[in-house]
């Protein structure tokens, strides 16, 4: 073997073989998505010798070439006293160095929106450019599942971050002589068989249990549950309405944050593409000249893809017009960047020596349009309302389901509210800045994208500045409003410094603002989410059944919490819950191999964690697959590459290879608990929420309802007073079950809410996830 160690003092790389204290034998130790660490000691025996240093390039390797280990000392060499030489005292030096990934864990990772809808492979890669680019080969990263998102703690180091996205797509990632790898768990396989002739049965240790789990029931974070729509009626004195549930919460760290400060734009935020020089950064402010004249080609895109759930506001910025212009304006695009392709943006055309402003909507000029004017500034914002948080749901794997091939995952489909407006800042007129905003555009958008491109800068032709851009959640609730016989329109959630007309100030209560009192008689209502706990109970009805007898009904069970992948909403629990069912219908295998790297078990001559493992030892009763988790090498003979190996392997089930759990114990309400699944109702069990159900009339007495689709044949709109007891047998708290798409339902109160969902002709019927919530506070007539 030869070892070499670059002091970075300008003398490259030294042979330090022959240095090698043989009465110390290198030790290796390689973790599963963990930095890889090696220890060791040199003795200047001979003369040339150069103490080593701290952060000194270090490199282990065959004497055919290929690596046993690369890295970094990251401590300085501890000096031991050894005896006395001819003439002096002689000293060894012990060593410890990590592997290549330590330069990117002595980095802080900058302060990112989390990773949407991107591969793992793109992910690692990204944190990999965001720290030191171009300095790892990332051509063997694959790129495996997508993560529905990942959110990157700038206080955590690179290392962590890689094992948590290899974790969530059951893969090994490992860093080598400058070069990243991740590939799926299992990639490279070795074999343990008696039948070898080199097989060491004194080497092997084998530890198997008997645990058998047929019902695990996964707990998870807080979810956006019943579709909740509020009505209320404006008195013309009244500021405060109070909802009838508390509405779920998103994240409210801003996804872009951005006052162009500096002299170049953020790498970690934007994407640019500037063939014709058109874009700089200056005067706090970012400048667009011209353009090439294609669409889609002059571009300043954010890094990220954005996702179109819950509540989104994404302010563009002060824009200042130099020239006439033409090009597209904070656009979401749900393909390849052109205006075909613009969900909605702000579309600016030339009209003589000023540009007309006008709402882009599916790739159509839409709605009213305004001229600029010399001297004005535009500030430029588009809302977004969807009833769906999240669009994409999570991935979960198992031995069963590997990388490439996960549970769940599956996008969410959604129509979307887009609002966009502006406001037209005459700086010589002071009252402008806080003056109402000119509505453009104010509709639905049916069955949008779940994720989209968000470009600030189309430039066609684009002669302008902008001098912030901020992205960001807001309350998670639509408010619209209108007088009797008019037309709704959106009354913007938020502070009163951006224009909002109301806010949700507390969990419980929709408060305008003295200067947006709602007039007498005015309609309101609010659609929001509401919140519960995600959870979800799957069971492996075979098992049970095969293991029931007596008075013992074969149930064996576990409570798990998930922290990554994050369990979002129960469609993610039943997968979770899947995935460990895969796995608990194996026995449970875990242990150890010991053998000289001459006999290792390995085609590739050499064994890293993440390697699958074929155990075949019948003298032991053991046939089983496992995966290497860690491997620890003593180099005992460097001079002729002779090393003992010592593998340690386990099952999924022994050692979850795909999931982390959380240390967390969560209490359910018995009442939350949704139905016992069996694996193979996950994912066909629930029938469609009714999420477009509202009231259409008031009365004294009665509330008309519309649940917003066609009811099919067999299947039914079940409506009670309270969000439990759905059920053919329960009739405790049920006001009615009814087969058309409109029916009448009796108001017993001012207040009353109505909780609906949908049912089939199943037996047991099948049900909604989650209801569909009516709440009515109208006065009476």
């Amino acid at each position: 073997m030869k070892l070499t160690i670059d002091n970075l003092q300008g003398q490259g790389s030294i042979d330090y073989s022959a240095w090698v204290d043989a009465a110390v034998a290198p030790h290796i130790e390689r973790l599963l998505n963990r930095p890889s660490e090696m220890t060791l000691c040199v003795v200047p025996c001979a003369a040339g010798f150069v103490p080593p240093v701290a952060g000194a390039r270090i490199t282990l390797s065959k004497t055919n070439g290929s690596f046993i280990f690369t890295g970094y000392l990251i401590d300085a060499p501890t000096c031991e006293y050894v005896g006395w030489g001819q003439q002096a005292p002689v000293y060894r030096y012990r060593l410890r160095a990590l592997s290549d990934e330590v330069l990117l864990d002595a980095k802080a990772l900058p302060n990112r929106a989390p990773f949407t809808a991107r591969s793992a492979g793109s992910a690692l890669k990204q944190m990999a450019q965001d720290l030191l680019p171009g300095e790892f080969n990332t051509d063997a990263v694959e790129d495996l599942d997508k993560l529905a998102a990942y959110a990157v703690n700038p206080q955590k180091k690179f290392s962590y971050h890689a094992g948590e996205i290899a974790l969530a797509a059951r893969a090994a990632y490992r860093a080598v002589n400058g070069s990243l790898q991740l590939s799926p768990v299992g990639s490279n396989c070795c074999t343990i068989d008696e039948a070898d002739p080199h097989f060491s049965p004194s080497g092997l240790s084998l530890v198997q249990a008997s645990t058998i789990v047929n019902d695990v029931t996964v707990v998870g974070l807080d979810e956006p549950q019943a579709y909740v729509r509020d009505y209320f009626v404006g008195d013309g004195l009244s500021l405060r309405f109070y909802l009838s549930q508390t509405p779920f919460q998103q994240s409210r760290l801003p996804l872009i944050d951005e006052e162009f400060a500096g002299s170049a734009l953020d790498a970690a935020t934007w994407v640019v593409s500037d063939p014709a020089s058109a874009i700089s950064v200056a005067a706090q402010a970012l400048q667009v000249n011209g353009g090439n004249g294609l669409d889609g080609k002059t571009t300043v895109s954010f890094l990220e893809e954005v996702e179109l759930g819950g509540a989104l506001k994404l302010q563009h910025g002060d824009v200042s017009f130099t020239g006439p212009s033409r090009g597209v304006i904070g656009g979401l695009y749900a393909g390849a960047i052109s205006s075909a392709t613009c969900l909605a943006g702000f579309q600016i055309t030339p009209n003589g020596s000023q540009s007309n402003i006008q709402a882009l909507i599916n790739g159509s000029p839409t709605g009213p349009v305004v001229t600029t004017s010399t001297g004005h500034r535009y500030v430029l914002t588009t809302y977004f309302y969807s009833r769906e948080v999240y669009r994409s749901g999570e991935t979960y794997h198992s031995s069963a389901h590997p990388a490439g091939n996960g549970l769940g995952g599956a996008s969410v489909a959604s129509d979307v509210r887009v609002v966009l407006e502006l406001q037209d800042v005459n700086p010589v007129v002071p009252s402008t800045l806080v003056a109402a905003p000119t509505v453009l555009y104010d509709n639905v958008i049916s069955n949008a994208a779940g994720f989209c491109t968000y470009t600030l800068v189309n430039s066609i032709n684009l002669k302008c500045s902008i001098a912030f851009t901020y992205v960001t959640h807001i309350a998670l609730a639509e408010v619209r409003s209108a007088l009797p016989s008019a037309s709704y329109s959106t009354q913007i959630v938020g502070s009163l410094s951006d224009g909002a007309q109301c806010s949700i100030a507390s969990s419980s209560s929709l408060d305008f603002y003295p200067q947006y009192v709602p007039p007498l008689n005015t309609l309101i209502v609010a659609s929001y989410r509401g919140s519960g706990r995600a959870v979800a109970e799957v069971v492996n009805a075979v098992s049970i059944a095969g293991l029931a007898g007596g008075s013992d009904d074969g149930t064996r069970g576990m409570v798990r919490v998930v922290k990554n992948p994050s369990t979002r909403t129960q469609a993610d629990c039943e997968n979770a819950a899947l995935a460990m069912l895969d796995d608990a219908g194996s026995s449970v295998w875990s242990g150890s191999y010991r053998t000289w790297s001459d006999f290792l078990p390995s085609a590739a001559g050499d064994v890293f964690p993440g390697d699958g493992l074929v155990v075949n030892v019948p003298s032991q009763g053991a046939s089983f697959s496992a995966v290497v988790r860690k491997v620890g090498i003593d180099i005992m003979d460097p001079a002729s590459d002779h090393s003992m190996y010592s593998v340690e392997f386990a099952n999924d089930f022994a050692a979850p290879l795909a999931h982390e759990l959380s240390g967390s114990t969560s209490v359910v309400p018995l009442q939350d608990m949704p139905p016992r699944l069996t694996t193979t109702q996950v994912g066909n069990y629930y029938l469609a929420s009714l999420s477009d159900a509202q009231i259409t009339e008031v009365s004294s007495t009665t509330a008309q309802v519309d649940v917003g689709t066609a009811i099919a044949r067999g299947c039914g709109v079940e409506v009670r007073a309270h969000d439990y007891g759905f059920g053919s047998a329960n009739d405790r708290n049920l006001l009615g079950r009814f087969t058309t798409q409109t029916f009448t339902l009796p108001r017993l109160a001012r207040t009353q809410t109505y909780f609906l969902r949908l049912y089939d002709s199943s037996t047991p019927p099948r049900y909604s996830r989650y209801s569909a919530a009516l709440h009515v506070d109208y006065p009476y007539e």
